[in-house]
């Protein structure tokens, strides 16, 4: 089975482009050329260069020793926290706004639950001088203030969504409505492996560099480039979407998804959208997703401002229905723990997403010589205050 996308914008069932006949222009200016824009030579050698330069790739692959001591296999880091920014995000900004450059646009649009896409494209757009609307929902907004301040700074107007559950979905669905007026100048940057087609494989595609470079790294310290297992926390899943890229077609690799239970997956306060949710159609795509019986989207609920989408993208869908991916969920209060015990046995502190994924080592076991890749998707500085008042840190 391919676990890529195919030439209609489809994972297995999943997928496509289901959009008002008002978005699809843009959309279908952005699936003409996409994959022309991005293969060619200019493109490929700014898109590289500001990798190198400008965002610090290739990130290390760390061997996290204290923590193969004590849960006895061999366990690496891909350090996207590391990056330009503080988290992988900025992989995809770079692509998308070298995109954007030469399909003429002067004007960039982003949702954002976390911050951490929305600093990536305020910082995008700084570099390139273009003007910035960052749209976040009211709660996240309060939640992650530290990000908030960084977009102002670096130039971008920060808009907040004071419908629904004034959190990422909220953010979403007013950015689209600002792309659906403004169809001309705009290029809407969607920082997830969501949305319509061409969005989830165009995001993927960025984010592979992440998978790319394990390879290499791999080969290098281990003599062969693939994992036994990669593990990646899955909100709409664009950093599990990048460490899974190169290995989705190889099955010596076990792919894990970690995603957030909140309060509980039986509480009516959770995201883990494998577990409760349905098919059904969310910002123009098909996926799975959390629903009433009558279909009305559900409020998703986690820690973690970046996890807490009723959603997943549609790779990931076809994953979890295909049986290709073990997908496994984790509270609230594990999560945090994890924070804490990253932070103090191998001295980094993780976003709070990432903390996710490493709470795993905790619900299932490996194998001794077995090599287990997890991606350290981004730094805690934004979540400093969620831990300060969750472990009464002052």
């Amino acid at each position: 089975m391919n676990y890529h996308v195919d030439e209609k914008g489809y994972y297995g069932e999943f997928g496509g482009a289901f959009i008002p006949e008002m978005l699809y222009p843009n959309v279908e200016e952005l699936r003409q050329n996409y994959l022309k824009i991005t293969a060619q030579d200019d493109f490929k050698s700014e898109f590289d260069q500001l990798l190198l330069d400008y965002v610090g790739r290739p990130t290390p692959l760390y061997f996290a020793s204290r923590l193969s001591e004590k849960y006895n296999t061999k366990i690496y880091l891909k350090r996207e926290d590391l990056c330009h920014t503080g988290a992988h995000k900025i992989n995809n900004t770079i692509g998308q706004i070298l995109l954007a450059k030469r399909l003429g646009k002067n004007r960039i649009i982003a949702e954002t639950g976390a911050g951490q896409h929305g600093v990536a494209t305020a910082t995008v757009c700084a570099l390139m001088g273009i003007e910035c609307v960052v749209y976040m929902g009211e709660l996240d907004i309060k939640r992650q203030a530290p990000n908030v301040a960084r977009m102002k700074m670096l130039g971008a107007e920060v808009r907040p969504a004071q419908s629904g559950s004034k959190t990422l979905k909220d953010a979403t669905n007013e950015a689209i409505r600002d792309w659906i007026n403004n169809p001309v100048d705009t290029h809407y940057i969607i920082g997830s492996v969501v949305g319509p087609h061409p969005y989830p494989d165009m995001v993927a595609r960025f984010q592979a560099v992440i998978s790319e470079e394990c390879k290499s790294q791999l080969m290098e310290v281990e003599g062969r480039d693939y994992p036994d297992h990669v593990v990646a926390c899955v909100g709409g899943g664009s950093n599990a979407a990048g460490l899974y890229y190169h290995y989705l077609n190889d099955n010596r690799v076990n792919i894990i998804a970690v995603e957030a239970a909140g309060k509980g997956i039986d509480t009516g306060e959770s995201a883990a959208t494998s577990a409760l949710g349905k098919e059904g159609i969310i910002h123009g795509s098909k996926t799975l997703l959390m629903q009433t019986d009558d279909g009305q989207i559900t409020e998703p609920y986690s820690i973690s401002a970046g996890l807490d989408y009723p959603g997943v993208g549609p790779m990931h869908a076809h994953l979890f229905r295909s049986k290709r991916a073990e997908f496994i969920s984790i509270p609230d209060q594990e999560a945090m723990d994890w924070g804490l015990t990253l932070s103090q046995t191998e001295g980094i502190i993780p976003a709070i997403e990432t903390a996710h994924a490493f709470a795993i080592l905790d619900e299932r076991s490996f194998d001794t010589d077995e090599i287990v890749l997890f991606n350290c998707s981004g730094r805690g500085d934004k979540d400093l205050d969620t831990y300060i008042d969750y472990f009464k840190l002052k």
